[in-house]
C-alpha cells in the first residue's frame, strides 16, 4: 500500500506536467528541472535499494537505475550547460522531488521482502509516470531540437526500465 501511495504521488506530480501542457506547458528551463529531478530520484533509490536488499536480483537493477539515471543526468547537465539554460525548478520537479523523499523515508523503514517489494513496486509505477510524462509532455513541449532528441534518445531505456520492473515484480509475488 505504501509503495502505491508513492507512485501515486508521483504519478500525480507528473500529471501535473500534463496539466501545465494544456496552459502554456512547461518551459525547456522546467522540462530540464523535471528531467533532472527524475533521474535524481530514481538515482537515490536505486542507491538505497542497492546498499539494502537482500536479493541479488534487486540489487543489480538497483546498480543499473543508479547507472543508468545517473548517465541521463551527465546528459542532461552536459546539454544545458551547452545551450546555457539554467534548470528552472517548477511545481511539478518540486513535487517529484517530495514525493522522492517520502519515498526514501518509507523505504528505509522496510527490510528484506517487504523492501524489496516496496521498492519493485514503485520503480514500476515510476517508470510508468515517466513514459507518460516524456510521450504528453516533455518531448512534445521541448522546444530545442537538442532537448527534445535527448529526451527521445534516452526513452527508450525508461521502456526497458519499466520492462525490468515488472518482470522482477511478478518474481517478488
Amino acid at each position: 500500500m505504501k509503495s502505491l501511495y508513492m507512485g501515486w504521488i508521483l504519478v500525480t506530480a507528473l500529471s501535473g506536467c500534463a496539466s501545465a501542457a494544456t496552459d502554456s506547458g512547461p518551459t525547456d528551463a522546467q522540462i530540464a528541472a523535471i528531467v533532472v529531478t527524475a533521474n535524481q530520484v530514481d538515482v537515490d533509490a536505486g542507491k538505497l535499494a542497492a546498499s539494502t536488499s537482500a536479493s541479488k536480483d534487486v540489487r543489480s537493477f538497483a546498480n543499473l537505475m543508479v547507472a543508468d539515471h545517473s548517465a541521463v543526468n551527465r546528459s542532461a547537465t552536459e546539454l544545458v550547460q551547452k545551450l546555457n539554460v539554467k534548470p528552472q525548478p517548477s511545481q511539478t520537479s518540486s513535487e517529484l522531488q517530495a514525493a522522492g523523499d517520502g519515498n526514501l523515508a518509507k523505504l528505509k523503514l522496510l527490510k528484506g521482502a517487504a523492501f524489496d517489494k516496496a521498492y519493485i513496486d514503485n520503480e514500476v509505477t515510476y517508470h510508468e509516470a515517466v513514459l507518460d510524462a516524456l510521450d504528453k509532455t516533455l518531448i512534445p513541449d521541448a522546444d530545442n531540437a537538442e532537448l527534445k532528441a535527448l529526451l527521445i534518445k534516452v526513452r527508450p531505456a525508461f521502456v526497458a526500465h519499466l520492462a525490468h520492473a515488472k518482470h522482477l515484480q511478478g518474481q517478488l509475488k
